[in-house]
């Protein structure tokens, strides 16, 4: 595909002459196109929530969400994939990125990386892609040989395959079996897809992952309830989420949440239910950590 033609390389009508504008009028520029990217993304919810229901059955068939991509594309991915352990207690494996050029390339270019459609598929052979996966390749262009290497291997192996991509008729689209195409148009300055292409790839990740920890009952009411407590400031949002939940007294969460080891779920069974610690941990096992059914019950 010639490289001219794609929406994210065209240059803005708007920002010809911004090299000679003042700079509240460059931070002003900026801003009015970044409030094009969720009407871009609005027009593609329909894929979204197509692509949110197939991570769910994949986990629960004890598959993975894998994130592939290179430079800014991949970046994000690792970003969105790194932030699901501390903020819903997932396991590290449980939403994987992987970047051309390994962890390196998180930080500098990797001359090449991009172009390797081969290692797209060996990186997830490293991994053990199989069949219960979904494999969520992200390029604004639809373009990028090492992520459509990787989708292509994910499709032989009868993985679930997804395209995040900001262009039309894109060469990905083509490969995956669903594409998320926010087309956000030309950046301010062109070529520079970390602007408003970033920026839509970083919301659509947002929404995939937060829908899918939602619906594996990672969330209560709108309460992030698997929340690691890896550091002081989480243990408090802890005792603060619990409390919430349930409406009781700080001296009651804290013993509930000590009795539980600091599961906070486990915590906001006991007080809602009065069981003691033992039975209330049981109960939510045996609802598979839906808080909703373990208290209904």
């Amino acid at each position: 595909m010639n490289i001219s033609k794609l929406n994210t390389e065209q240059r803005n009508p708007k920002t010809m002459n911004i090299d000679l504008m003042a700079t509240d009028e460059i931070i002003s520029t900026i801003n009015e196109e970044d409030s094009l990217v969720p009407i871009a993304i609005a027009r593609e919810l329909p894929s979204i929530s197509k692509t949110v229901d197939m991570i769910v059955a994949s986990f629960k068939s004890g598959g993975r969400l894998i994130y592939t991509g290179a430079g800014t594309s991949g970046r994000i991915g690792i970003i969105d994939a790194s932030e699901c352990p501390p903020t819903y207690g997932t396991e590290p494996e449980m939403v994987v990125g992987i970047i051309a050029g390994g962890k390196k390339a998180m930080t500098e270019a990797v001359e090449g990386a991009e172009d390797d459609h081969d290692q797209g598929r060996k990186d997830l052979e490293d991994i053990h892609l199989s069949a219960q996966d979904i494999v969520v390749g992200i390029a604004a262009s639809g373009r990028t040989p090492y992520t459509i290497g990787a989708l292509e291997y994910a499709n032989q192996i009868g993985a679930a395959t997804v395209a995040v991509v900001c262009s039309k008729d894109s060469e990905m689209e083509k490969v995956a079996k669903v594409t998320i195409a926010p087309i956000v148009g030309p950046e301010v300055v062109t070529g520079s897809t970390r602007m408003k292409a970033g920026t839509a790839q970083k919301l659509v990740l947002n929404m995939l992952t937060t829908a899918s920890m939602i619906k594996m009952g990672k969330v209560y009411g709108n309460l992030m309830v698997d929340v690691q407590m890896t550091n002081e400031k989480l243990f408090k949002r802890a005792e603060n989420i619990v409390k919430m939940a349930t409406g009781a007294d700080e001296e009651t969460v804290k013993a509930a949440l000590d009795e539980q080891n600091y599961n906070t779920k486990a915590a906001i069974v006991q007080i809602l239910t009065g069981l003691e610690a033992k039975a209330a941990a049981d109960l939510l096992e045996k609802h598979s950590g839906y808080l909703r059914k373990a208290i209904g019950e």
